[in-house]
């Protein structure tokens, strides 16, 4: 039962997000590079132990505001099945696993830049728990950070470029989602009368937004696969092709979160089986074009 409590602590739902360190493999086409995963794989549980220390440290500093909010309240920290003091333990505990695990991770490429991705990752973390998250539109180009940080801690680790049209399809991906969660977060907070609420952001702006950066996505993804280094990398100019793939994706999760959802971007993939699968059909059809033509 406390081993449940302490895993539920680390949320690892979210490890899904430190996928995307291995973005800058899978679209190089050397997935299956030995040397190439494992340095990837050891990236992604690196970033999975300091999520999760990063996520125990807030759920720490927001006790006083998590333990009367109508879903948070719940969990382990904030209704005090984890004693505060055991939890400082369990977040030195996986901060010390990430930063063995990035240790080796540089001595084996011998390169220092992703050190300083993911103490950057940290500071910035750290800052938006301890009060950043209270600034307007800073606590959302924080979260975006977090996106970009782990393709590019991806990129250094495997030594692999990344396109400069991915990166931005990766950044306004990531706006697009940290928009609607912080509109939803207000909608659904106005309609329970939750007193901590994001009420710093006008709902229109954050719409709007919101959807000014979903056009963005469809831009900069739809350059990219019709970009000439794109086709000559690939010998293919069939990724065109999966346009119409993104821009459903990106329309079923505007739907699904115009209903009654807090837009947690995590919360609504894994609830929503058919957003779920119209992703995997993606992946499918990026990885057939990719390693099987």
């Amino acid at each position: 039962m406390r081993i449940k409590l302490y895993l539920k602590a680390m949320r690892p739902h979210h490890y899904i997000k430190n996928l995307l360190i291995l973005f800058p493999i899978i679209c190089s086409g050397q997935l299956f590079e030995s040397r190439y995963l494992l340095c990837g794989i050891i990236g992604v549980l690196a970033f999975c132990f300091l999520s999760s220390s990063v996520y125990v440290f807030n759920d720490i500093n927001d006790i006083p505001t998590d333990s009367i909010h109508c879903t948070k309240k719940d969990r382990p920290i904030a209704c005090g099945k984890i004693l505060t003091k055991n939890a400082w333990r369990f977040a030195a505990v996986l901060l010390s696993a990430s930063l063995i695990l990035n240790t080796a991770a540089c001595l084996y490429i011998q390169s220092i830049f992703p050190a300083l991705l993911f103490f950057l990752y940290l500071g910035l973390n750290i800052g938006y728990s301890l009060g950043l998250k209270n600034i307007p539109l800073l606590d959302v180009i924080i979260l975006v950070s977090g996106f970009l940080i782990r393709t590019l801690y991806g990129a250094y680790l495997t030594t692999i470029p990344i396109s400069n049209w991915l990166y931005l399809f990766i950044t306004f991906t990531a706006f697009y989602l940290g928009f609607g969660k912080r509109r939803n977060e207000l909608k659904h907070s106005t309609e329970t009368n939750t007193k901590n609420s994001p009420k710093r952001y006008p709902y229109s702006f954050l719409d709007k937004n919101m959807y000014i950066s979903m056009a963005l996505v469809i831009v900069f993804y739809s350059l990219w696969t019709m970009d000439s280094s794109t086709v000559s990398t690939y010998h293919s100019n069939t990724l065109v092709w999966t346009v119409p793939i993104i821009v459903i994706i990106l329309m079923k999760y505007s739907l699904t979160i115009e209903g009654n959802s807090d837009g947690d971007p995590v919360e609504v993939f894994f609830k929503d089986k058919i957003l779920m699968s119209l992703v995997l059909l993606y992946m499918a059809v990026m990885l057939i074009i990719l390693y099987a033509f």
